[in-house]
This record gives C-alpha cells, sequence and structure tokens, in this order.
C-alpha cells in the first residue's frame, strides 16, 4: 500500500520528497491545497471517502500514515 501510495503522489507532485519526510505538514511542506488534491487522489485511487474527522496531521505527515488511513477506511 505505501508503494503504491508513494508511486501515486510522487507523480502527482513531484517537487514533494515524500519518501524522506515524516513530517510533511508540520514542516509545512503539505499545504490545505496539497492535501486537498491528495485526498482526491486517494480516493479516486483507492474508492475510498476520507471523512473530515481523517483530515489530521498525525495522517498525512507520512506516506506510512497515509497507508495507515486508506487500509482503515478501506475496511
Amino acid at each position: 500500500m505505501e508503494e503504491r501510495i508513494l508511486e501515486l503522489l510522487s507523480e502527482e507532485y513531484p517537487e514533494i520528497d515524500f519518501e524522506s519526510s515524516d513530517a510533511l505538514v508540520d514542516d509545512g511542506i503539505l499545504d490545505s491545497l496539497t492535501i486537498t488534491g491528495i485526498i482526491a487522489t486517494l480516493t479516486m485511487e483507492f474508492g475510498i471517502t476520507i471523512p473530515y474527522e481523517e483530515i489530521i496531521e498525525e495522517n498525512f505527515n507520512s506516506i506510512q500514515g497515509l497507508a495507515a488511513m486508506v487500509e482503515r477506511l478501506q475496511k
């Protein structure tokens, strides 16, 4: 799951180093517009709905956090 998400986001946002950061939101690398785009990408790719309460730093700070969220929402 992590590899697929990394591949998708690296294609969509080549200027962001998703692989080496675990503080994408905390460090200001992701802004609200980018997070909205990531939500759209994950929604379309994995057929999930990301509820408002899941849009927290913990879920968007790293690829691992994103993958855990997607896996949780697919159940």
